[in-house]
């Protein structure tokens, strides 16, 4: 081939920064490479699912940035793919096509009274409280609603019970937005009743995040005693994780 090699990586998320510097470190590739987003920004939940008292976390852009830097990377923001453009028409202009596009939606619950009124996805409050931008400026927090539930025991899960557990001036020297900070001072929860489907030995976060509850002075974790009796599976389960530095 006479000339550069040219692939489109759509994703601009860590997974297709690091595939783009793959590609571009491999010997004997003459390559150059295109990365498409659907943000106006890239580095996708690295910017957008972090929790803005997770400053540390968000220290990775800083490589990414550097990969990013590369002259034969280049980044194409606001292209929706499968509406802006397609795969035929990529197919046109590139050799080849890696897709890197993430979970971006929620995980549909097949329960009664998920479409109600006060019932969300972890996802759009994640996004409102990081700024994406086309999350609304404003969330609807019911004046009266005290009691909330959060469903999943992963490390989003725990994020979003912090956040709604926390004061909004406990979360003022984050990196919150403006107007995040302003809709979380008229939240009125107090509390944040956290549901696993299964036992303490399946939960999916990291013990940083149960940890990083405590430090709050406003926040009180109440761990219920049912359910702690391990059948076979949970002793597995623990077994399997035993390695897990706490």
């Amino acid at each position: 081939m006479d000339r550069k090699v040219r692939v489109a990586v759509v994703g601009a998320g860590p997974a297709g920064v690091y595939a783009a510097d793959i590609l571009t470190k491999t010997e004997g590739l003459d390559v150059t490479v295109d990365i498409l987003d659907r943000d106006p920004t890239p580095f996708g939940l690295i910017r957008y699912g972090v929790a803005p008292d997770h400053p540390r976390i968000k220290e990775i852009i800083k490589a990414l940035k550097r990969v990013m830097a590369n002259e034969d990377i280049r980044f194409f923001g606001n292209v929706n793919f499968g509406t802006d453009i397609k795969l035929e028409d990529l197919k046109g202009f590139y050799d080849a096509v890696v897709f890197a596009t993430g979970a971006r939606r929620d995980r549909e619950l097949s329960i009664p009274g998920v479409d109600l009124d006060g019932s969300y996805g972890a996802a759009d409050f994640v996004y409102w409280y990081d700024g994406h931008p086309d999350a609304p400026r404003d969330w609807d927090f019911q004046p009266h609603a005290k009691q909330v539930a959060v469903l999943g025991v992963g490390n989003v899960g725990l994020d979003v019970a912090r956040i709604l557990a926390k004061t909004a001036d406990e979360l003022l020297v984050t990196e919150i937005p403006d107007n995040v900070y302003e809709g979380l001072k008229h939240n009125a929860t107090t509390d944040v009743h956290v549901f696993a489907r299964r036992g303490p030995a399946q939960v999916k976060f990291t013990p940083m995040e149960l940890r990083e509850l405590s430090h709050s002075p406003t926040i009180d974790v109440v761990v219920h005693p049912e359910g702690y009796e391990f059948d076979h599976g949970s002793m597995e389960a623990l077994a399997a994780a035993k390695s897990q530095k706490l």
